[in-house]
């Protein structure tokens, strides 16, 4: 960046050309303003439809208006790798979608985790590189006295109203990001696989024209679509509100207790996190223009193992097998309890379509050993029972 310039807008798109050097898919800023439903939040969270993350009704005040994060905060720079290209798998048939349980080898059924949790954990990745940007803002003779805050997904912050304002781009000028009816955030050309992040500053930067904004109508690009809410499971979601106490993300990540046995069936093979509602979405679906994998950063390469692990390993894994498979993802604030209670329902929705010796055995052991958690042993023995019946 040029470190003699005051122009707001060259500043800003010299800011936006930097988070593409540093391998981010897009870029994008937004004014520092503050939320537009509000209201709605607070509805959302007064029902409860967050569940054990009680984070989230923490610091309220700071996630409605990211001036009370930052105070004097002006602008608000927004970034997103791809961590899956879209059609990079199948689409899922409508009974794998609805909880069905794959089996990838004739003896040994798998688990799935979800694309974000396979490669290295994106905190990590994306923080670092925020504060790389950071730095170098703060080297500006136009920034001197100024002040930056990074975030991930971990801050009290509601990054994708942030980014669904910022009109976050391409390299090559790609725009126009919307909330879809998951609640998540969609690009029309890269899809919806993307982890986000930013820096609230109170430098003030050019702000750029607001892409399609948070409301959601059938004016915007999901239309009359609702593929992702007929697909979910355990219907959790209706029109651009999720209840995260019936999701699957929500139930095999944040979770910590005994998941209704209600949704056990509907959860399928599912060991951590969930991507049906991203799988089904037209905007995932393979585009003839693009080139798959074009914008993906390396980072988040799947490691195999990861993918689809066997259930039966799963059940007999040790905290050394969790910090082996799992230390540098996402996904390793899952417990090894956790962890075990998701493959359990996994394995009875497999015994449910076949039976399977091993995994059966493998039950009754866990049902019935004193060195496991009580969670094991409790999810254990609503599976067999769930299989008596």
């Amino acid at each position: 960046m040029d470190q003699t310039t005051h122009d707001s807008a060259t500043l800003s798109e010299q800011v936006i050309n930097a988070c593409h050097a540093m391998g981010f898919a897009l870029a994008g800023i937004a004014p520092a303003a503050p939320a537009s439903r509000p209201t709605e939040f607070k509805a959302w969270l007064a029902s409860g439809n967050h569940g054990d993350m009680d984070y989230m009704a923490e610091a309220v005040n700071e996630r409605l208006d990211i001036r009370t994060l930052l105070p004097g905060a002006k602008s608000v720079i927004i970034v997103a790798d791809q961590y899956a290209a879209r059609g990079s798998e199948p689409v899922p048939p409508v009974a794998a979608a609805l909880g069905g349980n794959r089996c990838d080898h004739p003896t040994h059924p798998t688990g799935r985790i979800a694309k974000y949790a396979r490669g290295r954990d994106y905190h990590a990745v994306i923080r670092r590189r925020l504060h790389a940007l950071a730095d170098r803002l703060r080297e500006l003779p136009a920034a001197k006295g100024l002040h930056y805050r990074t975030f991930v997904d971990t801050a009290p912050v509601l990054e994708r109203e942030h980014a669904a304002r910022a009109n976050l781009r391409t390299a090559d000028g790609g725009g126009g990001a919307f909330i879809g009816k998951h609640t998540l955030l969609i690009h029309p050309r890269l899809g919806s696989y993307l982890l986000l992040g930013g820096i609230a500053t109170t430098l003030d930067l050019c702000s750029p024209h607001s892409a399609l904004g948070t409301r959601h109508s059938a004016l915007t690009p999901c239309g009359t679509c609702t593929r992702c809410i007929d697909a979910c499971p355990t219907q959790a979601i209706t029109p651009n509100h999720v209840n995260a106490t019936r999701c699957i993300s929500y139930l095999t990540l944040e979770h910590r207790t005994l998941i209704d046995p209600a949704l056990h069936a509907a959860m399928g093979d599912h060991l951590l996190g969930c991507d049906i509602c991203q799988d089904v979405c037209p905007f995932n679906h393979p585009h003839p223009s693009e080139h798959a994998g074009a914008y993906l950063y390396p980072a988040y390469a799947d490691e195999h193992r990861r993918a689809s692990p066997p259930i039966l390993e799963v059940l007999n894994w040790t905290e050394a097998d969790r910090t082996r498979v799992l230390g540098t993802s996402a996904a390793k604030r899952a417990s090894l309890s956790m962890l075990k209670r998701n493959a359990i329902i996994a394995a009875a929705n497999a015994l449910a379509s076949r039976p399977d010796e091993n995994l059966r055995s493998a039950l009754t052991r866990l049902a019935a050993d004193p060195t496991e958690h009580p969670l094991v042993r409790e999810t254990a023995d609503q599976a067999r029972a769930r299989l008596r019946s």
